[in-house]
Formats: structure tokens, C-alpha cells, sequence
């Protein structure tokens, strides 16, 4: 095996890796071209979870063994996955791996020479304020790297830079306790947003350019979440853009685009409407068929309310940079609360795809994939940057595999909408999107706001962890195919109301603001087609928004995937399975069951010349939290919102862990 075997890489890459401009963390660029190394949640800007390593590939890929493994001491889900570094930038005389684990969210730095624990970091959290308004999990989604600096985003709020050498800190702060009271809606006593109104973090830190990039959960205790940008030399905050507000917490200007017009000012104030508690559907002041809608007239509010102070819109996922555009995107999450009638209108901008400038947070473009949303159909999976063929021209895309069940592939410099088709046959919440003016035609009975408050909406599909979750996806350059995992699940929905018990708007800020019963059941008892299975594991082109073919797993694809040079794609499954299949067919080549479920992220690397597969073991996350927690176990079937009754029986498959699970060849 070459080490350094990526020119055919390089020249499909090459308008989205080169820039004329120098700026900080260009190192950190060219470094990202060495498949030897990992140094960035996606691999790379692009996102891809792509390596152009070929040691391991599908004629030996069978072979495949156990070669380390490492415990990381903690039990619950272990999201993301490891960072690998060369001595270059570690300042250590060994090539380095570093792990994070869930809550309290230790860092260590492990040398690949000798496999021993060089340093760890474990943050002082305080785990009675911060522990209980997590949702849903106590999981980290991993670690950052860039300027000489490892970033480890913390549950309880802060952010720290620690040296790649010693774990010592470099700097630290908190991510949104400087928030003034007039923007969080209540008082605060001078500290802004954190556990004690709810606010905590599960992502990883990204770094892109001089900049570090982090987000906010809350969305389900009454926080307005953001995106926000510290500058990576001393931890001062550069930027933060609000998920829904006035246009200055937004950053949206005259120029911020959506399905090619501009928004206009108070884009996102306008589209929450006021609701008549009289009124138990709420159509009172919002038409009942602003639904389905297509006219922006249709979808007015005749008044509006300050709902959006507590509005949701949390920000949690994996975020790519195109340098040419100087643009970073992301998307958001759900609007709070999970119960419609009480938030009539489109309530923007939450479950929104943002291009932002990088420099100054303000936004170019926007597109709300699931307006109004009525079933917590998050936004917030991963943005994956590609050159594709879309319709005869190759195109700059984005593409996003969406909770809602439609995969969207758009011009990710003008934010035209170019495909958006389900990527699930069950998906029945829409027929369609419109394509001209990007709204999901929504169907009546699987609406929870048109059936009412404490009405039960039956057969939903997707369920609210979506047809995917947060669990990132892979594209292959050699292929041209999206790896995608998801799941195959459907639901019943109720709307809890005030009169019923539900957690009003004035006692939101740090409460649990659901107000919502859901259960959970495999999609086929839905399509009436017989099958049992609850995910999919799925090759997916972008560019015709088809399936190319699909993998049936009894559970849930939780862990985020992995495509090779060698044609490989990795996987895992709810039930502790590490699988390889054939990137152009699907065929199983190899599978190891691991001490527990995994939902972590399977990365690679190379060390003294042989290739390194490495992922975490260790149940949890929404699918998985009847087995991570095990008191639930024995609760209702719509404990954990669903998730109880839809996957009891993963008790019978594993239990709780926490280790870093390493393969290569003999």
C-alpha cells in the first residue's frame, strides 16, 4: 500500500480542497490529503467519511481482525469517533490517536506505538445540573482539531482548547453564558444560557479557517438554540447566528437568499403565529389550509407571537466548508414545542439547511425542509459536498439525507433545490415536495396539527427519530454513491394540550416542552408488506434521488458509515455488529460482533503501513436508550418518547459499554 496513494482523489476534489487565499489552518488542509491520518469529524470539508486507503478491500476484507481494542470507562452511547494526528502537529515523537467518551466526556491521547494512554482530560461537570436536561443520551459526538489545539465541546456548555501534547488547557468558555436576558426571554440572573434553563452540548467542535464551530441543544427545555463561531487563538466569540429571532440574531441581510428570492426582513418573526387557546385546533389564526399551502400568502399569520423566544431550532450535527464560496453549512432542529397547534405558522427558521459566511456568520442562502414542523423531524444531519451530475450537468452540490425521509440535493452556492425524493418507501407524512416553491405537500391523516391536540395521529412514517438520525453518511468518489444508514420506522403521534397537562410557554424556559405521547413499530406493519425489519443500510445516487440497492437490519442503522479506496464501506448495527460490504454491490464481506451496540462513527488510518479500522462499542442515543438506561426497560411502551416499546427486545441483543474497537488484517 502507497502512503500516499490519493491522486485520483485529488483531482475529483480539487475545486472543493483548493483556494488562492491563505489563511489559518491551511496545514491542517494538506493534512486532510494524507489518508494516513484523520484529522476531522468528516474526514475532510467536504464531509465525505471517505479515505483513500486501499490495504483492506473487498478481495480481503474477510480477513479481517480484532487487532486492539481500548475501554474508555464510561457505559452509555458512544457517538463520533477518533481523531489520528502525526508527531507534526502533536509535538509528541509517535503518531496519536485521540478518544473521547460519553458524559463526563474524557479525552485521551493513546500512542500508536505502544498502545498506552499518554494523557486523558476529564472536564469538572457538575452531573445533577447538567445530566438531566440532555436529551436523549448522555453522548459526546467527538473531538476537533486544528491551530495546534485538540477542542472537546462539553456537556455542560464549555468549550476547551487543550494542547495535542499534554491535555493541558489552553483556553476555555462557555458557549452561551454571555447571552443577555432580553434575548434568552426570561431572567437569568446574569448567566445566560446553560442546565439551568436548559442549554447543554452533545457536538463536536469543528474548526474551519481561524474559527471554531459549536451549537447548542435545548430545543425540548425551552431554549433558542444557535450556531456560534469563538476564534480558535483565544476562545473570544467571533460570531453566533440564532436558528429564529430578529433579523440581526439571525444574520439574515437583504441579500440572504431562499428558493432563489430573497427573504425579505423579518423573514423568520413573521411565520410565528399567535394561537387562540379557545380555538383547541388553533386554525383560528393561521388557515387551516396554510398545511399544505403553496402561496406565501396562504402561509400568513394574520397576528404573530413571541413564541420564537423559546423557538427550538437546536444545532448538533456535522459541518462541511466550501473555501471557494467561504461558506460553512449546517442544519437545525426542531421548533419548540413538539406539540404544532400551539405554534401556528411556518415557525422559521428552524428545520432549515444555512450556508453562512464563514467570516461573518451572515447567511447567503436558506431552505426549510419541514415548515411547521408537527413530528420532531430534526434538520440537523449531515451537509455532504460534492461535484455530481445532476440532470446532464455536473453540478456544485450539497446533499442532505433529511429525518423527514427526503433526500435533498442542491446547489450548495445558490441554494437552488435540484432533487428532493424519499429515500425510504414507507416515508407517507408527504406525497411530495414541490419543487418550485420547496414545500412538502402534506397528507391530512398523518398531520398532527390537522387531526388536533390529545388526538392520537396513527401510522406515521417516518417516526420521529426520522428515516435517519444523526448518524453521518459516506460518499465515495470512485462510485459516486451515497452510503447511507437509516431507519425504517413508523409511529403514533399525540398532541398533548395545556388542558391535558402539557408544559405551557411561560413555564417552558429549562422544563421538559414536549407535550407530546409517541410510540414506535417497525415500518412494515405500515406498508402491510410483512417485514419486521426497523433499518436499512443503503446505497443512495444523489444525483437521480433514487436508491440504488438496500440492506435490511432488524434495528436501526445507528453508527455513521465509512467508504474506502478499496471499495469497502463499513457499518455497524444497534445490536454490537461491525460489518463490510461491497461499495458497488452491498455484499457482506465480514462482520464482528462487538461488546455492544454501536453508534459511534467507524474512521480509518494507517500506522507503520497497515491500515486501521476503528469504531466505537457502546449502546445508546434515542434507539438505543433502553438498553443504556436500564430502568426503562420495564417502563410503558412511549417511555423514552417511543422508543421503549420499539426497541425493548435490544435487551436481548447487548448491553451497556464503552470501548474503541480497532480491526486490520492478520
Amino acid at each position: 500500500m502507497s502512503k500516499f496513494s490519493f491522486s485520483k482523489w485529488i483531482i475529483v476534489s480539487l475545486a472543493l480542497f483548493m483556494s488562492s487565499p491563505a489563511f489559518a489552518n491551511d496545514g491542517l488542509r494538506e493534512l486532510m490529503k494524507d489518508p494516513n491520518y484523520w484529522v476531522f469529524p468528516g474526514g475532510n470539508y467536504n464531509n465525505w467519511r471517505y479515505s483513500e486507503l486501499d490495504q483492506i478491500n473487498t478481495g480481503n476484507a474477510g480477513d479481517l481482525v480484532a487487532a486492539w481494542t481500548f475501554s474508555t470507562g464510561r457505559l452509555q452511547g458512544h457517538e463520533g469517533g477518533p481523531l489520528v494526528l502525526p508527531p507534526s502537529e502533536t509535538g509528541l515523537a509517535t503518531d496519536h490517536l485521540y478518544i473521547h467518551a460519553s458524559f463526563p466526556n474524557d479525552v485521551f491521547a493513546i500512542d500508536l506505538e505502544t498502545l498506552e494512554i499518554t494523557w486523558d482530560f476529564v472536564p469538572a461537570q457538575d452531573e445533577e445540573a447538567t445530566v438531566p436536561k440532555m436529551c436523549c443520551d448522555i453522548v459526546n459526538r467527538g473531538l476537533g482539531y486544528g491551530d495546534g489545539q485538540i477542542y472537546l465541546q462539553a456537556a455542560d456548555t464549555t468549550l476547551y482548547a487543550l494542547s495535542p501534547k499534554d491535555g493541558s488547557i489552553i483556553w476555555q468558555t462557555k458557549n452561551g453564558a454571555d447571552i443577555s436576558d432580553d434575548k434568552v426571554g426570561h431572567d437569568t440572573g446574569g448567566r445566560g444560557y446553560g442546565p439551568h434553563n436548559g442549554m447543554t452540548n452533545t457536538n463536536a467542535p469543528h474548526p474551519i479557517k481561524d474559527k471554531v464551530f459549536t451549537g447548542c441543544s435545548g430545543a425540548e427545555f425551552g431554549v433558542r438554540c444557535w450556531i456560534a463561531a469563538f476564534n480558535a487563538s483565544d476562545g473570544s466569540l467571533a460570531w453566533r447566528a440564532f436558528s429564529m429571532g430578529p433579523d440581526e440574531d439571525i444574520l439574515f441581510d437583504e441579500n440572504t437568499m431562499s428558493m432563489g428570492q430573497p427573504v425579505g426582513a423579518d423573514s423568520s418573526l413573521k411565520t410565528w403565529c399567535a394561537f387562540d387557546a379557545e380555538m383547541s385546533t388553533g386554525k383560528s389564526s393561521w388557515g387551516e389550509m396554510a398545511l399544505r399551502a403553496n402561496s406565501a400568502e396562504e402561509r400568513t399569520c394574520k397576528e404573530t407571537s413571541d413564541q420564537w423566544v423559546i423557538g427550538g431550532g437546536s444545532v448538533w450535527g456535522w459541518w462541511p466548508a466550501d473555501f471557494d464560496e467561504n461558506l460553512m453549512y449546517y442544519g437545525n432542529g426542531n421548533p419548540g414545542t413538539w406539540n404544532p397547534v400551539v405554534r401556528p405558522g411556518d415557525n422559521k427558521w428552524s428545520m432549515t439547511i444555512f450556508a453562512r459566511d464563514i467570516d461573518t456568520g451572515v447567511a447567503r442562502w436558506v431552505y426549510q425542509m419541514t415548515p411547521h414542523d408537527e413530528w420532531d423531524y430534526d434538520g440537523i444531519n449531515e451537509m455532504i459536498l460534492a461535484e455530481l451530475d445532476v440532470g446532464g450537468t455536473m453540478t456544485p452540490s450539497l446533499v442532505h439525507f433529511d429525518r423527514n425521509g427526503f433526500g435533498y440535493t442542491m446547489n450548495r452556492k445558490t441554494g437552488e433545490l435540484l432533487v428532493a425524493e424519499k429515500y425510504d418507501p414507507a416515508v407517507n407524512w408527504a406525497t411530495h415536495v414541490d419543487m418550485k416553491t420547496g414545500y412538502p405537500q402534506v397528507v391530512n391523516e398523518f398531520s398532527t396539527h390537522y387531526n388536533g391536540q390529545d388526538v392520537v395521529s396513527k401510522d406515521v412514517c417516518p417516526a420521529a427519530l426520522g428515516t435517519k438520525d444523526q448518524q453521518p453518511a459516506a460518499f465515495s468518489p470512485r462510485t459516486n454513491l451515497f452510503y447511507v444508514p437509516t431507519n425504517h420506522v413508523c409511529m403514533t403521534y399525540e398532541p398533548v394540550s395545556y388542558d391535558a397537562g402539557g408544559v405551557t410557554y411561560e413555564q417552558a424556559a429549562g422544563s421538559w416542552y414536549v407535550n407530546a405521547n409517541l410510540t414506535m413499530y417497525p415500518a412494515g406493519q405500515v406498508m402491510g408488506n410483512g417485514t419486521t425489519n426497523m433499518g436499512n443500510f443503503i446505497a443512495w445516487d444523489a444525483g437521480a434521488g433514487k436508491i440504488v440497492w438496500s440492506i435490511p437490519e432488524r434495528w436501526s442503522v445507528w453508527s455513521g458509515a465509512l467508504a474506502t479506496a478499496g471499495d469497502v464501506v463499513f457499518y455497524g448495527t444497534l445490536e454490537g455488529y461491525a460489518k463490510a460490504i461491497d461499495a458497488s454491490s452491498g455484499k457482506l464481506l465480514w462482520q464482528f460482533k462487538t461488546p455492544s451496540g454501536i453508534i459511534g462513527n467507524f474512521n480509518t488510518w494507517s500506522h507503520k503501513g497497515k491500515q486501521y479500522v476503528g469504531v466505537l462499542s457502546g449502546i445508546g442515543g434515542w434507539a438505543g436508550a433502553v438498553v443504556a438506561i436500564p430502568v426503562l426497560r420495564d417502563m410503558s411502551g412511549d417511555a423514552a418518547l417511543g422508543a421503549v416499546g420499539g426497541y425493548r427486545a435490544l435487551w436481548n441483543s447487548t448491553r451497556n459499554s464503552g470501548v474503541l474497537m480497532v480491526f486490520s488484517l492478520p
